[in-house]
């Protein structure tokens, strides 16, 4: 079995985690390939011959993903693994970490559950951004969002929304966010847009800061194409695909559909969607309900 293993920059407490998890791959005999940067972390990096990798190219002929990090490092992975379908394995050494579900404390039971393979795939979906501008070439596609935003100096934007070529409504608004079923949880749960189950196929469609009181987030189905047209004072607006983010004109034209492929990400078999929202949120933990 050989693995790839990606983390962003370490705080110095949390190296402890990325050493654990190779002792424990050495332990099981397992081939692991490392992030080219991850070598200054580790203690015995001279006398070990790693295998690092660089690009996405480099890392096809792994069996699993190992993201260690919080949701961002799970982002980022997912432009590493693209259509290669490489599952991946998120373990959580950030903060809230809906993707990354596996606790910094059950490092060695994910390796574990990867030995025996005693775990579950989760499919989730992605989306397309199609551009008049050339942006987001290597990678137009997102796990969570896609965003466009006015600039920092700039006033609200017009965005005129088509679903499937038919007007769907004009939003004046700071910004306008489409997110996938796994993005709903993100910046999406912070603009009030609604959950979405990760097996919905749908798309939320959310505001940012709408000036039309009326203007709610909306769910459509995934097989929608949604089409945007900018109206803007400034020349120039901000576009983002996930955590990456470009500048554009407020004359390009942009267009959202569902990506040909989908990420498959490792859930151990004792967890679900609704028992992460439960521990994430602290749903059912008001005190008021305790019988005492």
């Amino acid at each position: 079995m050989k693995v790839a293993i990606y983390c962003r920059p370490l705080k110095e407490d949390q190296t402890v985690y990325l050493q654990e998890l190779i002792d424990i791959l050495k332990q099981y005999k397992v081939e692991y390939h490392l992030f080219h940067h991850l070598k200054i972390y580790l203690a015995d990096s001279s006398k070990t011959p790693y295998h690092y990798f660089e690009h996405s190219d480099e890392i096809k002929d792994v069996d699993y993903f190992i993201s260690l990090g919080g949701d961002g490092t799970m982002l980022d992975s997912v432009i590493f693994v693209r259509d290669t379908q490489i599952p991946i394995l998120g373990i959580n050494i950030g903060r809230l970490g809906f993707l990354s579900t596996i606790s910094k404390t059950a490092i060695a039971l994910a390796i574990d559950s990867l030995i025996n393979s005693s775990f579950a795939i989760d499919k989730r979906a992605l989306l397309h951004l199609t551009s008049s501008e050339k942006i987001f070439s290597d990678a137009p596609f997102a796990l969570n969002e896609f965003v466009i935003q006015k600039r920092e100096i700039s006033s609200m934007i017009r965005i005129n929304v088509h679903l499937n070529g038919e007007l769907l409504t004009n939003y004046w608004a700071d910004g306008l966010m489409v997110s996938t079923p796994t993005g709903s949880t993100a910046y999406n749960l912070s603009c009030n847009g609604p959950i979405v189950f990760p097996d919905s196929n749908t798309f939320v469609i959310t505001p940012i800061a709408p000036h039309n009181l009326n203007l709610r987030p909306i769910i459509v189905p995934d097989k929608s194409i949604i089409s945007f047209e900018i109206q803007s004072r400034s020349t120039e607006v901000v576009c983002s695909l996930d955590a990456r983010t470009a500048i554009i004109g407020a004359g390009c034209q942009l267009a959202i559909e569902k990506e040909k492929f989908s990420i498959n990400l490792i859930r151990l078999n004792e967890q679900s969607f609704l028992s992460t929202l439960k521990d994430k949120l602290t749903w059912g933990n008001d005190t008021r309900n305790v019988i005492y």
